[in-house]
């Protein structure tokens, strides 16, 4: 078995993106090569509705697939194929963009004003950019939960663990997307495979993503330190980016933690990236706006 060594910590920066939205953003619109097939990870967590209710009004996608993973609070969408729907704590959507859709996501806080959840990009292959637009919807109760005998819990939302297979499926990246709560104290080492790209993304607790025995100079992009920082604990909203290895080892604090585990199989094509829609070429991405300005964007 071989140990993947941390490449990289990140935290999450503040971005203001849709009406105004207030958000973390972990890594997007930049070099995508370490994270493919993954293009962009946002942390949608607030606790002030002034800072979300104005919401992501309609927006165009093209390219690539969103997965949005709600905590706590509700998200309403809808798009211009009539489409439409409520995500609810503990729900999952995974869309695929394709050949194009118009839509629209509006978050609303629980009761105590709390709107906590996250999304994901993926990036498509060329062959199917312009593949039919399609949803996967997912409520909480069909996403299969799974805990070991440390106390270790984990929620698969996609790809199989511990005997366990996630409900999204037919995804050409073959992404494993899961929850994991890790005991305070606990060390736990999880596999993942080698011909994956893989990423950890802390947002409770706190807890060391390296072999204790092993120390190693971690580049960070971290607030208020130098990029060659040694970090030991990764917490509250820290990306960890692994190197190459089958297996990933957690050592929890004293609170415990609790992280997204995401992997997927590199797509290993050219990326040509505006906003929210991602082609192969400067050409297809032209093409792309050439078609919203002028109304055929929408493939029947």
């Amino acid at each position: 078995m071989s140990l993947r060594p941390i490449k990289r910590t990140i935290q999450a920066r503040p971005a203001l993106e849709g009406a105004g939205v207030h958000l973390r953003r972990a890594f997007g619109f930049g070099e995508t090569e370490d994270y493919d097939p993954f293009l962009l990870f946002d942390d949608f967590r607030n606790e002030r509705p002034e800072d979300y209710i104005a919401g992501f009004p309609w927006h165009p996608h093209r390219g690539i697939e969103t997965i949005t993973y709600v905590l706590s609070g509700t998200v309403d969408h809808g798009d211009n194929l009539g489409n439409s729907g409520t995500l609810g704590a503990g729900d999952v959507q995974w869309m695929t963009a394709g050949s194009g859709i118009l839509h629209q996501e509006m978050p609303k806080g629980d009761l105590k004003g709390r709107m906590h959840g996250f999304q994901l990009w993926a990036n498509l292959p060329s062959s199917l950019k312009m593949t039919a637009p399609r949803y996967q919807d997912v409520v909480s109760a069909e996403i299969p939960e799974v805990t070991d005998n440390d106390g270790t819990h984990v929620r698969v939302v996609c790809g199989s663990f511990w005997g366990k297979t996630g409900p999204v499926d037919g995804i050409a990246a073959d992404p494993q997307y899961l929850d994991i709560w890790v005991p305070p104290g606990t060390r736990k080492t999880l596999p993942v495979e080698t011909s994956r790209h893989v990423f950890a993304y802390v947002f409770e607790g706190a807890g060391t993503f390296r072999d204790t025995s092993r120390p190693q100079a971690v580049k960070t992009e971290w607030e208020g330190l130098p990029k060659d920082t040694m970090i030991d604990d990764a917490g509250n909203r820290s990306l960890v980016l692994f190197d190459n290895g089958d297996e990933v080892t957690v050592q929890a604090g004293e609170s415990g933690i609790r992280f997204l585990l995401v992997s997927g199989k590199p797509i290993q094509e050219p990326v040509a990236w505006r906003g929210p829609i991602v082609m192969n070429t400067r050409e297809e991405l032209e093409q792309a706006f050439q078609e919203y300005r002028n109304g055929t964007f929408i493939k029947k």
